[in-house]
């Protein structure tokens, strides 16, 4: 399997960017994502031409927007970064997602500190300048910030996300848009669209339901705006149990009754925080190899990711 383009900050590779000198390395990426990513690491401040070392720089707020200033000699570097990411950013629309560094004034995803002219705080609600650009220029894209990484769910969520937004771009996007690109997709998913979000999952099924009410490509991203909502909330144990309640029903005739009572009692152990979700899904799928059912074999929520990522032992 090729590796997935992945966007990452420098400094999280060990590269030695930040304005000290110094790097933020994140053996997780170095070591465990990068079996299944292929990294472009940017850093904003280092290529705007801000050098390394560099002065500590922060927001700050301005009648004309948010500006780039050095913290003690007030040094206006905004044009720099706006530069950079006007000539970077177009570069980027290939990317499956993308790991950002936390707190930065350039690459931080959220809570980052804004502050007015004398230097002091005044909310902390802002959003790094090329974050900002990046989220607004691709609101399709997963983007994380990496120490969120280290939270079991969000990590399971960003990368799932990673992996369903790879599968559109390399099989239903631009020029591979068809009526059965679009309709395959959608089945993949279902089960994972159920899973996190049931509302979205009962409205995108009519939505494909007459696909020459309007232009398809219209319909397409009406769908994957939707699909992408959907796919970032969190999935509960309550929902988790709802789907796999679902994928029982298709096995219940291949299933002889003490697999499904043992099925049962891992969903309902799961249910109650005993056993982690491999536990029960691990079951399911050796249910369906046991008797395959066309259907299930399609469906990416048994294995929306590689195994070996460990994710569903930890959620």
């Amino acid at each position: 399997m090729s590796k997935i383009p992945v966007g990452i900050s420098t400094c999280l590779l060990g590269k030695e960017v930040r304005h000290d000198g110094g790097h933020k390395h994140s053996r997780y990426c170095t070591e465990v994502l990068s079996r299944y990513f292929e990294f472009r690491s940017l850093c904003p401040e280092l290529e705007a031409g801000l050098g390394v070392p560099r002065p500590a720089i922060h927001l700050r707020e301005s009648d004309g927007g948010l500006r780039l200033v050095e913290v003690k000699k007030g040094t206006d570097h905004t044009a720099e970064m706006e530069g950079f990411i006007d000539q970077v950013i177009g570069s980027l629309a290939d990317l499956r997602g993308y790991i950002l560094m936390a707190k930065s004034p350039s690459c931080g995803m959220e809570r980052i500190r804004v502050h007015n002219s004398d230097g002091n705080v005044v909310h902390r609600d802002g959003r790094g300048m090329f974050a900002e650009a990046l989220i607004r220029t691709y609101p399709l894209m997963p983007v994380e910030e990496e120490g969120r990484l280290n939270d079991d769910q969000l990590r399971e969520n960003f990368i799932e996300r990673v992996f369903a937004y790879d599968d559109w771009m390399q099989n239903v996007a631009g020029e591979r848009l068809t009526p059965q690109a679009l309709i395959e997709f959608h089945t993949r998913h279902k089960f994972q669209l159920l899973a996190h979000s049931e509302q979205i999952y009962r409205q995108l099924g009519p939505m494909l339901g007459d696909l020459k009410s309007e232009p398809l490509a219209d319909i397409a991203d009406r769908y994957i705006h939707r699909f992408m909502e959907a796919m970032t909330k969190r999935v509960s144990r309550g929902s988790h149990v709802n789907a796999m309640q679902h994928l029982m029903g298709y096995l219940r005739d291949s299933m002889g009754d003490a697999d499904r009572k043992v099925l049962m009692e891992q969903v309902e152990a799961y249910h109650r925080g005993e056993v982690p979700l491999i536990v029960p899904m691990t079951l399911l799928r050796m249910a369906q190899r046991r008797e395959p059912i066309g259907y299930l074999d399609q469906q990416h929520y048994l294995s929306p990711y590689p195994d070996d990522l460990g994710l569903r032992n930890r959620i």
